[in-house]
């Protein structure tokens, strides 16, 4: 069940093809469904705290367990059915880990809406993407919030697949997805998963933290690539990233802000809480529709250059 550097080009390709499409069967979702119905059998009422974060590391390990069994069994059966079966799973399951099509695809929705002037309906779109709260957001602030999230998103949602699938092959890469998705589903510091999705949400941080060190870099050699100012990437990288509550997700997000000279972070609202981010970069140039075109641009490229050194990667690994 080795995984060919052949399946994993074509798994990228078809990403960049096909992104996600709505009805194609997804892992993720079905990922999704099985934490949602573990936490309605695993939730505890009215327990102390110990008990709450024991719930949630039972959860956190049965989803885990669930997801890996099933994906070794798929791809072991489809190889004992006829060898070409087992080189498309590996490539679909491959495929279903990467979001560089979809990322683009999901933003660019609310970009639309705010060509033509749509602030409601872009406000709906971007609640599909992000967990603040967008009903009240004028034009600038729809704007920060679309290049924040394509450049977090851009480690966990490309760099990090693409990382574990040169490590390990689409197993460990759906693995991610699960402990990834688990975080976004339950690693929340509010009153319900305060302790309860305290392992999952320090789980995504311990395999996030490498995969968000290389984003960061990548999205400053994507700045050089595309004749910004990548020094300033860099720079803004080093002096903000450690500035964000996450261990990860300052890296892309500074970088990204140095090198398109803008200024993100600051005021955003969580379930009716009102929660004050810490500023990345310097407001050199206002955020605008083309600073979006630009961030997608970078996205791109940024997928490009992690799609290159995953490459290398299991370049090296086949011949040690």
């Amino acid at each position: 069940m080795a995984f060919l550097p052949w399946q994993f080009v074509a798994a990228y390709l078809l990403d960049l093809a096909a992104g996600d499409p709505r009805w194609m069967p997804h892992p993720v979702r079905w990922i999704g469904w099985l934490i949602a119905r573990a936490e309605k059998a695993l939730y505890p009422r009215k327990a102390s705290p110990a008990r709450m974060r024991f719930s949630g590391f039972v959860l956190w390990v049965f989803v885990i367990d669930v997801v890996l069994l099933a994906a070794i069994a798929f791809l072991l059966l489809s190889s004992l059915l006829y060898p070409l079966f087992g080189d498309l799973a590996a490539i679909w399951l491959a495929y279903t880990t990467l979001a560089t099509r979809s990322l683009h695809d999901e933003s660019r929705q609310v970009a639309q809406a705010l060509r033509a002037g749509d602030l409601t309906l872009a406000r709906r779109r971007l609640s599909f993407i992000v967990s603040r709260e967008t009903s009240q957001l004028g034009q600038h602030a729809i704007l920060r919030a679309l290049v924040e999230t394509v450049s977090e998103n851009f480690s966990d949602g490309i760099v990090a697949p693409l990382f574990y699938l040169a490590l390990g092959g689409p197993a460990l890469a759906i693995l991610y997805k699960a402990v990834n998705t688990m975080d976004s589903m339950i690693g929340y510091k509010n009153e319900r998963y305060r302790f309860f999705g305290a392992f999952a949400a320090r789980a995504d941080d311990v395999a996030n933290w490498v995969p968000a060190r290389i984003s960061g870099w990548l999205m400053v050699g994507a700045c050089a690539c595309m004749g910004m100012d990548w020094r300033a990437a860099a720079r803004t990288m080093r002096r903000d990233a450690g500035k964000m509550k996450s261990p990860n997700a300052g890296y892309p997000e500074a970088a990204a802000a140095g090198g398109l000279g803008v200024q993100l972070g600051g005021a955003n609202c969580y379930f009716g809480r009102v929660e004050e981010k810490p500023f990345l970069g310097e407001p050199l140039n206002p955020i605008t529709i083309e600073t979006y075109d630009w961030m997608i641009r970078l996205m791109y490229l940024g997928s490009g250059l992690a799609f290159l050194l995953a490459l290398v990667v299991m370049w090296v690994i086949r011949i040690a």
